[in-house]
């Protein structure tokens, strides 16, 4: 009956994602994409349809949690934990940023484009999972970022707050007695504040595809949360808490893409050990078969491999960037910036806000190189670029605008 139940749990959470991957294939959905075209053009399209996925996904576990189907504090990844880790959101946020724009995309958005024949993002998923290894199963995270993150950070437990949560926050805040009830009520009006910031664009909606991608990119997610920590979730969780050795990866969780690739070596290297596909595995394996599906069945299937050395140097790079940030930041644009907004935890928003951070400041910096070419050092154009950010004042730029 245990293994009737996993079974079910990672099967429902790999058949999910073989939808989010034919659908972030068919409507191009990508953080890295959105936060371009916001900086570079002006466009909003692709970022306003990320933002709806977030809206969707906080809609889906506030009706959840109000429910009592799910409940956000118990998940595996502590989103919601009173140490306010506020240097690994940071910190985390600002490396997966860089890094996935060096990589030309997200953990997602590199699953979905192996599924088009991209084999440069190959090699990103595996690197990247590799460092995220490194950061999850040896010594390396303990000694270069927690020895030194863990005593800055403080615990909002000390204030009695039970966790980071804004219904925690601001319900303690208003003096309510369960402060932590408030949290279904404040994702309802979140949502209707994302959902009228979203739709405010005549051009976001008529364009079909920008919508379908939030849309189901959310709902992918709530159903995550719905599958792990609903009904059956819960039996599953019964189902393992006495066995001698429980199949890893269990506990209440919905979609992110960094770890599962460090999950997915750790199973390749063992394949005959079934027990080692945990529903992140799964989750992986389904976005790069809906994608390729999408892809077989469209045309878009192409064979991709790196221009020069140049390019793959930055790939490289970037995928280290990504997986050590994604485990330091506990999420991707996904992890973070979708599942880890839904739970209203306030160390996702800072997280998903220095992701994009980090992405703009290397696009901007790129940018500049680019353009000035050998005349460009980095600090004159990263100093153009938070110029450009308006994170410092004008006097400082040392490269003409461009």
């Amino acid at each position: 009956m245990d293994l009737e139940i996993t079974t079910q749990v990672v099967l429902s959470g790999g058949l999910m994602a073989v939808a989010l991957g034919a659908v972030a294939n068919r409507t191009n959905f990508c953080a890295m994409g959105a936060v371009s075209d916001w900086v570079n053009l002006q466009d909003t399209g692709r970022i306003r349809s990320w933002v709806l996925a977030m809206a969707v996904a906080i809609l889906g576990v506030s009706l959840l949690e109000a429910a009592y189907l799910l409940d956000a504090d118990t998940s595996r990844i502590p989103y919601r934990r009173s140490l306010f880790f506020w240097p690994r959101y940071l910190f985390g946020g600002l490396m997966f940023g860089v890094g996935m724009t060096l990589a030309s995309g997200c953990g997602n958005k590199n699953l979905v484009r192996i599924g088009e024949g991209n084999l440069k993002s190959i090699l990103v998923v595996l690197v990247t999972g590799v460092m995220a290894y490194v950061m999850t199963w040896t010594d390396f995270y303990a000694v270069v970022f927690h020895s030194w993150m863990e005593p800055i950070s403080p615990d909002i437990a000390r204030f009695g707050l039970e966790d980071q949560s804004l219904g925690t926050l601001l319900g303690s805040l208003l003096g309510i007695a369960e402060p932590g009830n408030l949290n279904p009520y404040l994702g309802v009006l979140l949502f209707c504040l994302l959902l009228f910031l979203v739709f405010r664009s005549r051009e976001f909606r008529s364009s079909f595809d920008l919508i379908l991608g939030g849309v189901v990119v959310g709902m992918v997610v709530v159903g995550g949360w719905y599958v792990t920590g609903g009904p059956l979730g819960q039996e599953w969780m019964e189902a393992v808490e006495f066995m001698d050795e429980p199949p890893p990866g269990t506990g209440t969780q919905s979609y992110t893409f960094i770890n599962p690739m460090n999950e997915t070596l750790v199973y390749l290297w063992s394949p005959a050990k079934t027990q080692l596909i945990t529903f992140g595995v799964a989750g992986l394996f389904g976005v790069i078969a809906g994608s390729l599906l999408y892809a077989l069945f469209s045309g878009r299937f192409r064979i991709v491999w790196f221009a020069d050395v140049r390019d793959f140097a930055n790939h490289m790079i970037g995928a280290a960037l990504m997986g050590t940030g994604g485990v330091l930041a506990m999420g991707c644009t996904i992890g973070q910036g979708v599942t880890g907004v839904s739970t209203l935890a306030l160390g996702s928003f800072l997280a998903m806000g220095f992701i994009i951070l980090g992405s703009a400041l290397t696009l901007r910096v790129e940018y500049y190189r680019l353009v000035y070419d050998d005349q460009a050092s980095l600090p004159k154009a990263l100093t153009a670029a938070l110029v450009d950010l308006r994170l410092l004042p004008e006097r400082l730029r040392r490269l003409e605008g461009v």
